[in-house]
This record gives C-alpha cells, sequence and structure tokens, in this order.
C-alpha cells in the first residue's frame, strides 16, 4: 500500500466513522439542547485548526509545500480558529449577530476547506504527508468537515428558533 492510498482510506474511515458517530450521538444529543448550546461544542472541534501552523515545521523537514500553499493553508486554518472562538464568545453571550458570525465562520471554513484540498491535489502533498501532518489529514480534516454539516444544519434546521429560551 502506498503513502496515498493508505491516507486516502484512513480519511475514508475517520469520514465514515465520524458521520456514524454524528447520525448515532450527535444529532440526537443537539436535538435536547437550546440553540446556542447545540452550536459551542462543534464550533469547539474548530477552536484548534491553528495546528495548521506546524505546516511550517513540516516544510522545514521535507514535506514538499510551496511557500504560496503553505501560507494559504496556515491563514486559512487560523483565520477559521478566530472566527469560531469569535463565534462560540457571541453565542456564550447571546449575542444577537452570534447566528450571522457563526454563518461568517461556515463561509470562511467552506472556503478554506475547499480551496486547500485543490491545492493540496495540485501539488500531491496527500501523497508526501507524513508524521502529524498525515494525522491532521487522515482525522482532524474528517472531523472539520462532518462537524461543519452538523453546524450548518443547527443553522439551517433551527433558524426560526432563539439562542435560548427564556427561563421560567
Amino acid at each position: 500500500m502506498t503513502s496515498m492510498s493508505a491516507l486516502t482510506l484512513a480519511s475514508i474511515l475517520s469520514f465514515a466513522t465520524f458521520s456514524i458517530m454524528a447520525v448515532w450521538y450527535g444529532a440526537p444529543w443537539l436535538a435536547t439542547r437550546q440553540r446556542a448550546d447545540a452550536l459551542i461544542p462543534l464550533l469547539w472541534i474548530h477552536a484548534f485548526r491553528h495546528i495548521a501552523l506546524q505546516i511550517f515545521s513540516a516544510q522545514k523537514f521535507g514535506f514538499a509545500v510551496s511557500d504560496g500553499a503553505r501560507n494559504q493553508i496556515a491563514a486559512g486554518d487560523v483565520i477559521g480558529m478566530i472566527l469560531a472562538v469569535i463565534a462560540i464568545l457571541a453565542l456564550h453571550f447571546r449575542a444577537r449577530i452570534a447566528p450571522v458570525l457563526v454563518w461568517v465562520f461556515v463561509a470562511e471554513t467552506v472556503f478554506d476547506l475547499v480551496s486547500t484540498t485543490i491545492a493540496g491535489l495540485r501539488e500531491q502533498l496527500f501523497a508526501t504527508a507524513s508524521g502529524v501532518t498525515w494525522l491532521i489529514l487522515a482525522f482532524y480534516v474528517p472531523l472539520l468537515w462532518v462537524s461543519l454539516g452538523l453546524i450548518v444544519w443547527q443553522l439551517y434546521a433551527r433558524r426560526q428558533e432563539p439562542l435560548a429560551l427564556a427561563r421560567a
């Protein structure tokens, strides 16, 4: 098995496993929470996207990524991380702008994940990934996609709900 086929298989298995977890456990649990309280844990998954900064170290130790793609990957993930934390804070304090901030986060994350996937394919980065980079691509990126899907679902399906119900 080549490194590329192993990474592809690992990514597919991660997507499948996270999807099953999301359907069997995540969705039912989210349905028992108020809108803001359902979105916050999903956003916390994205609050650690600054792990992408390891690409600077990976490049130094042989990961064949151009400076342009490296900067795009790092910037997109750090911006996504910052937006996720801002959205978490807004949701925590039940700010009226919170749903808009979460949608901004979603738009940036979709753009980032799609554009960096294209850059990765263009530069054949998946074939040369190893170590922490391999784990990020095989484990964390699928988790980001699945959690992003749950965030969009929560935003859309519960768009008429207030962030939190008034206490009795």
